[in-house]
């Protein structure tokens, strides 16, 4: 705790006097309680309080966290590794940290559901933000805004230009009624490519 509220004095002095209000995310955030308790930590700076959703637990308790703070950022790469129970650094175990899977789909959509009823954003970054097809599931299923490196945006906009929302919400029921990550990659191809 102390060197989180060494960041978080060092952000708000950093702060002091820009234009914009920075946001600050906690990472591996697995309760309500922790949300809570981070957001008052970060409030009381006067900065913006988000978390990082890397956990099921965190998915799960997607609306109620998001109710503690203003926004969240899926972190694909390892609530992936974490709802799959697979390392992502084993090349044998590649197939189940695949973000196509079918499991971590539902989670995201819980996560993108809860910020739109509660009307917060939901970032996704890792991976699966970089993969232009699953980035129109991604936008179908709430999220906000896409984080990845800035080779992967020229494909991504490319994707996401071609693409109408109607569409994307298409590809992202497609892709959650699937039961495997292969298939999942398929349905949404498909559900795109109508007119």
């Amino acid at each position: 705790p102390e060197i989180r509220d060494h960041q978080l004095d060092a952000i708000a002095e950093a702060a002091r006097g820009a234009a914009a209000t920075p946001w600050v995310m906690a990472p591996m955030i697995a309760t309500v309680g922790e949300a809570r308790e981070f957001a008052a930590r970060v409030r009381e700076r006067g900065l913006v309080p988000g978390v990082m959703v890397e956990v099921p637990a965190a998915a799960l308790l997607a609306e109620a966290i998001l109710g503690e703070v203003d926004f969240v950022s899926i972190g694909t790469n390892d609530l992936t590794q974490y709802t799959m129970a697979a390392d992502r650094m084993s090349p044998q175990l590649a197939a189940l940290t695949d973000p196509w899977q079918p499991a971590v789909l539902a989670l995201i959509a819980r996560v993108g559901h809860a910020g739109q009823a509660l009307g917060k954003q939901v970032g996704v970054c890792g991976e699966a933000a970089a993969d232009p097809l699953l980035a129109c599931v991604l936008v179908g299923l709430g999220v906000t805004s896409l984080s990845a490196a800035a080779k992967a945006a020229p494909a991504v906009g490319v994707q996401l230009g071609a693409a109408t929302l109607a569409q994307c919400r298409a590809a992202a029921v497609a892709a959650l009624d699937a039961t495997s990550a292969a298939q999942a990659r398929t349905v949404a191809r498909a559900a795109l490519e109508k007119s």
